[in-house]
């Protein structure tokens, strides 16, 4: 009987090691911790059942201490913080990736935005400076991090510090070593598509890199493809209308653009379907807002820059151009 109960506990703690090493739901666990509650007694290492004190948690029953709180970066959303469950995981790997590389400028500035918040979120980490990791090929489509720029995003060019190894291995080398020293608030890593030399085995190491630090890891996948990685989250990113600056009336300063926006979808989470919502980015208070179609008037006079063809093209035009013949810049000379 001992026995039993004491192969009982190691695999409860074995299963939870496992399970919070991936960041995954715990199902065994919880309903182990609520038959035991149910019952109101707990099984020693000895096998015998003692009372279970009310103040003792279902944690502490399996596990014999106390588990901590997950540390969570929140967006302020709340549709959005409901969907990642309290926010996006501070010891974990998130994926941001964008459908081109056209929407690079979009997916970095998610990126960017949610290291500023955890700046202005996280007192205990605000002088941490953040580490960017492009690799050369990366740079070499997205461009490469300007200062005024990520001033204007809410960061400090001080607290922002930027590696640009010139090979992918070398990138993914900088990264562990990098959260492995937890120095920095957070680090992001920017890969393109989807290299053949970073797979599921990568981002695993990654991700169980971030968990043992305790630091999180944006991985920015700039023009990629939908993989199976080790990514708690994983987000899509494009670019959204950015809506006009109001006035302290209420109405819309026409011609304006305000804050920048973009258009999410959350791909990968423990809810069985995908979430999508557009948010700007308000830098000055560092925060996320909801932003609604109807709170995106079109003003007069204003279109697309690219509204497609006024007229259609005729069904019955010939399959193949006529071919020319001699052209003559002027007239024959008598």
């Amino acid at each position: 009987m001992a026995e039993a109960a004491v192969a009982r506990e190691t695999l409860f703690a074995l299963r939870e090691t496992i399970a919070r090493l991936e960041g995954r739901p715990m199902p065994a666990l919880a309903a182990a911790a609520h038959e035991v509650l149910a019952t109101g007694l707990a099984i020693g290492s000895a096998g015998i059942a003692k009372p279970l004190p009310d103040q003792v948690s279902s944690g502490q029953a399996l596990s014999g201490r106390s588990l901590p709180e997950p540390r969570l970066l929140a967006t302020g959303v709340g549709d959005l913080d409901a969907a990642l469950q309290g926010g996006l995981p501070l010891d974990a790997l998130t994926e941001i990736r964008s459908l081109g590389l056209r929407d690079a400028g979009a997916a970095s500035g998610f990126a960017l935005a949610l290291a500023a918040r955890l700046h202005a979120q996280a007192s205990g980490m605000a002088t941490s400076p953040i580490l960017w990791i492009g690799d050369t090929v990366a740079t070499m489509e997205a461009g490469l991090p300007y200062a005024i720029g990520i001033r204007d995003f809410g960061l400090e060019p001080a607290a922002f510090l930027q590696a640009s190894p010139r090979k992918l291995e070398d990138a993914l080398w900088v990264a562990e070593a990098a959260l492995g020293s937890a120095a920095f608030a957070a680090v992001i890593l920017e890969v393109r598509g989807n290299p053949a030399r970073f797979g599921l085995t990568e981002s695993r190491r990654l991700a169980l890199r971030a968990k043992a630090a305790g630091r999180p890891l944006f991985l920015l996948r700039q023009g990629g493809e939908e993989e199976a990685s080790s990514a708690f989250f994983r987000f899509s990113v494009e670019p959204a209308p950015a809506s006009a600056r109001p006035l302290p009336d209420g109405s819309m300063l026409g011609g304006s653009i305000g804050h920048p926006a973009f258009r999410l979808t959350l791909e990968k989470s423990r809810n069985p379907a995908p979430l999508s919502i557009t948010l700007e980015w308000n830098a000055h208070d560092r925060r996320f807002a909801p932003i609604l179609d109807t709170q995106c008037p079109a003003f007069p006079g204003e279109h697309a820059a690219h509204s497609g063809a006024d007229l259609s093209a005729p069904a019955d035009r010939p399959d193949r151009a006529q071919a020319l013949g001699s052209v003559l810049a002027f007239g024959r000379q008598a």
